[in-house]
């Protein structure tokens, strides 16, 4: 094995409320009050959108680094987009990345093929494979 990340949810008996620990951190996550929740923190959609926009921007500043650009600070809004289509309902992601500095054409279309390469998008993206079990 060449890496493990984990994260550990236990949903309370409370509607939707979850607490969610990764290494030593903790976080909650719950559905809004529309949705039977009691909006006590950001739903696990909005996660998974942060958690894009965090690998996306890590990414894009660890190469700026390396290539000594200076880009200044990195923007990544990172939008679920839910459409009715004739084949029924379709969901897509929107990124847009925008940077505090000016950059050239040449340097922003670096920077785009560069985003693509963020782990958690290529995951989304990709064949995944998610292995369940109940113990």
């Amino acid at each position: 094995m060449v890496g493990k990340a984990s994260s550990k949810v236990i949903l309370s008996n409370r509607n939707y409320v979850a607490e969610a620990k990764m290494r030593n951190h903790f976080v909650i996550t719950d559905q809004p009050v529309e949705k039977g929740g009691d909006n006590n923190g950001p739903t696990p959609v909005e996660y998974l959108l942060t958690a894009i926009g965090g690998c996306v921007s890590i990414t894009l500043r660890t190469y700026t680094e390396n290539k000594k650009w200076d880009v200044g600070e990195i923007t990544v809004n990172v939008t679920q987009q839910v459409r009715l289509t004739s084949e029924g309902i379709k969901k897509s992601l929107i990124e847009e990345i925008s940077f505090e500095k000016e950059l050239t054409k040449a340097q922003n279309k670096t920077l785009l093929e560069i985003a693509a390469t963020c782990p958690v998008a290529q995951m989304v993206k990709g064949t995944t494979e998610i292995v369940s079990s109940i113990q």
